[in-house]
């Protein structure tokens, strides 16, 4: 029973690295990709040689200590490939890049199963292995086998082994010499171990408990050295003793150390109850070896302690096996979400340093506050307020801040895309990016690459001519395709612009006729941009053909969805003969806006202040009537009313006014005009998510808490235009 209790205690969760190793293995895989492009372009770089093989090796060792074989097996083989370019015994050819690209696809496709399951899956990749492997021995003329695990080695001898078997210093206290003569009298063996773990593991902690899940199979633990909790916490160096009983013999347990990766050495051997050794430290060691044994019994009487503390909360979590069992399964069926954000030391510094203006500010306004009344100066109140202000809003801009990512995390894999892209459809084409450093939301960052994606594959498929097409025109024969990012106000836009051969308007009306989309006289009175807006529209497309790439009809309008409900905007504009760009236009942060407060009725409502263009006084008699709608001329632009009051169903004022406040809103080149009954003026509100409550109403964007506790229900410009 005492053995069960000491070893359940062994039961490290590894599922702890889990968030670590995702990370990680993400920016691997990533700085894999980038330099393989490198590669491909230039085979002599030894710079990206190298750098390719330590992300190889890194990854490896990760996967390794997380006991993700499968992975660890194809990184492996991969490193053996550089190892070989390293050594100068073979060259870069264009084949091995593609072999490795696939390598790529498989380790991300290991890593989103990782991120759902928690488990690599059962996908073993053999195909590309075998690719490796053969590619290795055609480059070097060397035959490879699969990677062997290690043998056990001879046994040590002793002279090697002096200092080293630190088994030998455990302190046995009266119960576990109880337990190894019981076991002794069982016929089992008493082995003393030391593991010793290479000084490059990553996760040493998790080395530590990949060993003691090979021994749980072989046999009992009695006791290690340090405690396994500090082991768990990796409070201890590069080395561990234990103590093990088991019906093995020496070679097999030594079999089973050495198979864990990154175990640099191992020394056991047989103990009894008889040696000295074991009762006791051994005479003639160092001060230094003795120091250490005092402070581990130290450590051992504070564990004994705690250990009969939290001995009800052991019983109570036996008493319920299938509860504890259970649950550790349905968590590694959950997928693992990043809800993390790495920040710089200096958002952290300012963040810190406006809280301690936030104390001071607090603390001068309860100094003004606890005076008298007579002797109280507003001035000094009032400034006090603007202080505040101050500290608060630059509060918010540095949190807004600290939640930035810089698009890059997103942008740094379409080069891999458009490589693909350029075999996959026989063009030549080239990507260029700028911008990447500008920061959005991380919440826009984590969906933007979708929409990013599909208009990048619409650019390479339809955009861009053939080879032959475009040297017939008198264009470079190699395609330009340019993403652009860049702050604009409040928003960042992304442009998303090809050189080919632009939309062709008219062909774009004849298949809008062709599905019924719009009738003749419709297409006949359409601009070239209500046109090429047709694209958006739900299984719409101009392509003669299906391919795997694009021509399905989905694309343009998932692309319009995703932006709109990350409250942006898309659109569109074309020169035939000259190319096309895609604009998307998002808001810096979801989180915190600034908005003009209004009131429809006894009711307040918030518009974001960046759909807002002006603030009209337009008097009644200027509203005119087109096909029944009320609009207005302004300054020549004819724009259409719309009466907020009535979507919302808000009650009407009892009389009606001579003049009308109207709110201009755009979207894009679209202007609308929101008559409302007051302004209230701005202000830097909170979104605060309204869940389900609203569901079938698609212009209320979100609410916010007001400063007198009421809700300001947030419109959704872009829907009215």
């Amino acid at each position: 029973m005492q053995l069960q209790k000491m070893w359940g205690c062994t039961r490290m969760d590894v599922s702890q690295y889990l968030d670590i190793f995702i990370d990680e293995t993400k920016e691997h895989i990533q700085n894999l990709n980038d330099h393989l492009l490198i590669l491909e372009k230039e085979p002599d770089n030894e710079d990206t040689i190298n750098e390719i093989f330590r992300a190889a090796h890194s990854l490896k060792g990760m996967a390794g200590t997380m006991g993700f074989t499968r992975m660890q097996r194809l990184t492996h083989d991969m490193e053996n490939v550089f190892s070989e370019i390293r050594s100068g015994n073979m060259t870069v050819k264009s084949n091995l890049v593609d072999i490795l690209f696939r390598g790529l696809d498989a380790l991300e496709g290991y890593l989103s199963t990782i991120q759902q399951t928690s488990s690599e899956g059962t996908e073993d990749n053999a195909d590309i292995i075998n690719d490796l492997n053969q590619v290795l021995e055609e480059g070097t003329g060397k035959v490879t086998e699969a990677p062997v695990k290690k043998e056990a080695p001879a046994p040590a001898q002793k002279e090697s082994a002096d200092g080293k078997e630190k088994f030998r210093n455990i302190k046995i206290q009266d119960y576990e010499r109880n337990v190894m003569e019981k076991a002794e009298n069982e016929n089992q063996n008493v082995f003393g171990i030391t593991v010793y773990i290479s000084e490059n593991c990553i996760l040493k902690a998790a080395r530590a408990f990949l060993v003691f899940k090979a021994l749980e199979e072989l046999g009992e633990m009695v006791k290690s050295v340090p405690e396994i909790q500090d082991i768990e916490d990796e409070k201890f160096e590069f080395d561990f003793s234990l103590i093990l009983l088991t019906k093995h013999d020496l070679e097999e347990v030594k079999t089973a150390v050495l198979n864990v990766s990154e175990i640099e050495d191992v020394y056991l051997d047989k103990l009894t109850t008889e040696d000295e050794k074991v009762t006791e430290v051994s005479q003639g060691k160092t001060e230094e070896v003795q120091k250490s044994t005092s402070i581990e019994e130290k450590k051992q009487e504070e564990k004994q302690t705690t250990s009969t503390q939290t001995a009800p909360a052991a019983a109570a979590a036996q008493a319920k096996p299938a509860t504890t069992q259970t649950k550790p399964g349905t968590e590694k069926k959950k997928a693992v979400v990043n809800r993390s954000v790495r920040v710089d030391i200096e958002k952290l510094d300012v963040l810190m340093n406006l809280v301690s203006e936030l104390i001071i500010a607090k603390n001068g306004l309860i100094s003004v506050g606890s005076g008298d009344a007579e002797q109280r100066n507003d001035n000094s109140f009032n400034e006090q307020i603007e202080y505040l202000e101050r500290v608060t809003t630059n509060l918010h801009e540095s949190v807004m801040k600290v939640r930035m990512m810089p698009i890059e995390s997103v942008v740094s894999k379409f080069p891999r895309l458009i490589r693909d892209l350029n075999k996959k459809l026989n063009k030549k084409m080239e990507l260029f990016m700028t911008g990447e450093e500008t920061e959005l939301d991380r919440t826009v960052i984590d969906e933007i690459g979708d929409p990013l994606m599909h208009l990048l594959r619409n650019a390479a498929d339809h955009g861009l001519e053939s080879n032959e097409e475009r040297v017939r025109v008198g264009k470079p024969e190699v395609g330009s395709i340019f993403l652009d990012a860049y702050q604009d106000g409040n928003n960042v836009v992304i442009d998303v612009r090809d050189d080919g051969s632009g939309i062709d308007v008219e062909k774009v009306k004849k298949k809008a006729v062709e599905k019924g989309t719009v009738t003749e006289e419709q297409a006949a009175n359409m601009t070239d941009k209500d046109a090429i807006d047709l694209l958006f529209r739900p299984s719409f497309s101009t392509a003669e053909k299906i391919s795997d790439v694009s021509g399905r009809g989905v694309g343009l309008d998932v692309v319009k969805s995703k932006i709109e409900g990350l409250g942006g905007a898309v659109e569109a504009k074309s020169v035939w003969g000259e190319g096309t760009t895609f604009s998307i236009r998002l808001p810096l942060t979801l989180a915190i806006i600034q908005a003009l407060m209004v009131e429809l009725g006894n009711e307040t409502y918030a518009i974001p202040l960046e759909s807002v263009q002006t603030i009209e006084d337009v008097p009644c008699a200027d509203v005119k009537y087109v096909q029944s709608s009320e609009v207005i001329n302004l300054r020549g632009a004819v724009i259409p009313l719309v009466r907020l009051d009535e979507i919302l169903d808000v009650a009407p004022r009892g009389e009606q006014p001579e003049s009308l406040t109207v709110v201009i809103v755009s979207k894009g080149e679209k202007q609308a005009g929101l008559v409302v009954d007051n302004l209230i003026g701005q202000n830097e509100i909170v979104i605060k998510s309204i869940g389900k409550y609203i569901n079938n109403n698609k212009m209320i964007s979100g609410a916010a808490i007001l400063g007198d506790g009421e809700i300001a229900l947030i419109i959704d410009a872009n829907t009215l235009v």
